[in-house]
């Protein structure tokens, strides 16, 4: 909500005393241009372990920020712990950093774009897609309903995807509308070749809504079934998990490049799960970071 004067109000645009902003808890100088996003706080360490410099260091919550220098080029590397709500409150506080004046709480005149690479793990929901591959994400197709309380979203989501998966689901009137968003051809484009491409479903938590029974019911059990079998031209769903769907939308809405990797850890089709896992990632960081510092 705007004040009379134009600007953005206390109560919607919060600043800490230092002018840092609200939840990420820095300044726009700490922020370079290009951003790898990771869910746990503790990667964010093995992802600046590979930059020549560090300028900046901070932390608050699970939210934990390095940027630096790799081949002189400036990076962020930035945790966001899990779920789209936590991609809700990162995203917007990016671009708010980058485009709005802080000072004088109003947009800038000048947009800046930012690009965005979220590298996480998954579960793959192909039979064929071996443990530690690693999975672009084309498309992110929500089933967590964040991308329906912003008005711009019509003009974002694929809608013929969204629709023949609201079909080919049978999907129940009583769950938040899907909806689908491709990724940054940019971002795609620069990573090159060697990955699993395909739909990433996001989910809004990690057991009832992806399909995981412990002691409760689920109102919809073949989920994964259903998810396995979807198909739309050449696209299928082939892995799980809990960001991507915000991050395409907010992304794209707010005008930034973004785009998914995931290490498949878990395949729910061949019951397998890594256990060590932890060197795949590093050799996800390792050729990401290699080809956004060119």
């Amino acid at each position: 909500m705007m004040a009379k004067n134009g600007k953005i109000q206390n109560s919607e645009l919060i600043l800490h005393p230092d002018g840092k902003i609200y939840h990420l808890k820095i300044l726009p100088e700490n922020l370079a241009d290009t951003i790898i996003l990771v869910g746990d706080p503790g990667r964010v360490e093995v992802v600046s372990s590979f930059f020549d410099t560090i300028e900046f260091k901070g932390q608050n919550r699970e939210i934990c920020t390095h940027t630096g220098t790799l081949n002189n080029k400036r990076l962020t590397v930035l945790s966001t712990g899990m779920g789209t709500d936590n991609i809700d409150i990162v995203l917007n506080e990016l671009d708010a950093l980058v485009n709005i004046d802080l000072r004088e709480r109003k947009p800038k005149n000048t947009h800046t774009s930012l690009n965005i690479v979220r590298l996480g793990t998954s579960g793959a929901l192909q039979a064929d897609i071996p443990l530690n591959s690693f999975v672009m994400s084309d498309y992110g197709l929500g089933i967590d309903g964040l991308l329906n309380f912003y008005q711009a979203k019509d003009g974002v989501i694929d809608h013929k995807l969204t629709e023949a998966f609201i079909k080919q689901m049978n999907w129940p009137d009583s769950f938040a509308k899907p909806y689908a968003v491709p990724a940054s051809e940019k971002l795609k484009q620069m990573m090159g070749k060697g990955f699993v491409h395909g739909i990433t479903a996001t989910a809004p938590g990690f057991y009832g809504p992806q399909g995981r029974v412990l002691r409760l019911g689920l109102s919809y059990p073949n989920i994964n079934e259903n998810l396995n079998k979807f198909n739309f031209g050449n696209n299928r769903i082939v892995n799980f998990e809990m960001e991507t769907s915000a991050l395409y939308g907010l992304g794209k809405m707010l005008g930034h490049e973004t785009l998914t990797i995931c290490v498949a850890i878990a395949n729910r089709f061949s019951h397998e799960y890594n256990k060590d896992y932890k060197s795949a990632i590093v050799e996800l960081i390792k050729l990401v970071l290699n080809q956004i510092s060119k």
